[in-house]
C-alpha cells in the first residue's frame, strides 16, 4: 500500500534525526569520527555506495535486504550529518523540520493528486542536480558567499519540484505492482527517493535560514 512508502521514509528520518544527535551529543565518536579524514571519506564512500546499490539492484534482492540497506544507509547519513548539530542552533534545526515537512507534505500531496504529467518537470530537476552538484564542488575552491546563497535557493526549488515529480511517480508505480509481490521492495525504494528529496530541501533551506552558532 502507497501509505507503506511514507512510514518507511518517516522511520528512516527518524533514524537518521536520532542517529545524528546522539553521535553529536558524544565527544567520543566526534574524536573518532574527525581524528581521520579516511574515516569521513569511508563514511560518504559507504553512503554512495548503499544508494547506488539499492537502486541499481532492487530488481535481483529481497525486500528484507532492500529494507536492510536502506536502514543502513539512514544510520550512516545519520553520522555524516551530525554536523548541523554542531553548527546550527536546535531550534533553528527544529524551526526548518517543520517548515521542510509542510512544504514537503503540500508537494507530496499535488503531485500523487494532480492530473498533470510531471516528467518533463522531474526530468529538469533531475539534470539541475547535476549542476548543483557541480556548483557545490566549484564553490569549495572559490568559497563564495553569494554562491551558496545562490546554489541554495536554486536548491529548494529543485527539491521542490523532485518532490512532487516523485510522489507522482510512486502513485503510479503501485497501481501497477500492488498485488505482486515486488511491492515491498518498490515502498522501500520509493521511501528511499522521498528520503533523500526530505533530506536535501531540509539542507538547503537551513543554509538559507538557519542560525548558525
Amino acid at each position: 500500500m502507497i501509505k507503506n512508502v511514507y512510514l518507511w521514509m518517516c522511520g528512516a528520518l527518524a533514524i537518521t534525526g536520532l542517529t545524528a544527535y546522539y553521535v553529536a551529543s558524544s565527544s567520543a565518536i566526534l574524536t573518532w569520527m574527525f581524528s581521520n579524514a579516511w574515516i569521513m571519506i569511508a563514511l560518504i564512500v559507504a553512503e554512495l555506495g548503499l544508494v547506488i546499490g539499492l537502486s541499481a539492484a532492487i530488481n535481483r534482492i529481497s525486500a528484507l535486504t532492500a529494507t536492510l540497506m536502506f536502514l543502513a544507509y539512514s544510520v550512516v547519513n545519520g553520522m555524516t550529518l551530525c554536523t548541523i548539530f554542531l553548527v546550527y542552533e536546535i531550534g533553528s534545526i527544529a524551526s526548518t523540520f517543520f517548515v521542510t515537512a509542510g512544504t514537503f507534505g503540500a508537494m507530496a500531496i499535488y503531485g500523487s493528486l494532480t492530473k498533470k504529467d510531471l516528467t518533463k518537470v522531474g526530468n529538469l530537476c533531475i539534470m539541475a542536480v547535476i549542476g548543483l552538484i557541480i556548483a557545490v564542488l566549484v564553490n569549495l575552491f572559490i568559497k563564495s558567499t553569494m554562491m551558496e546563497m545562490i546554489v541554495s535557493g536554486v536548491g529548494v526549488l529543485v527539491f521542490v519540484g523532485l518532490t512532487a515529480y516523485d510522489a507522482q511517480k510512486i502513485e503510479d508505480a503501485f497501481y501497477r505492482v500492488a498485488e505482486s509481490e515486488e511491492a515491498n521492495k518498490f515502498a522501500v525504494l520509493g521511501a528511499l527517493n522521498l528520503y533523500l528529496d526530505f533530506v536535501n530541501l531540509s539542507l538547503y533551506l537551513l543554509r538559507l535560514f538557519g542560525r548558525r552558532k
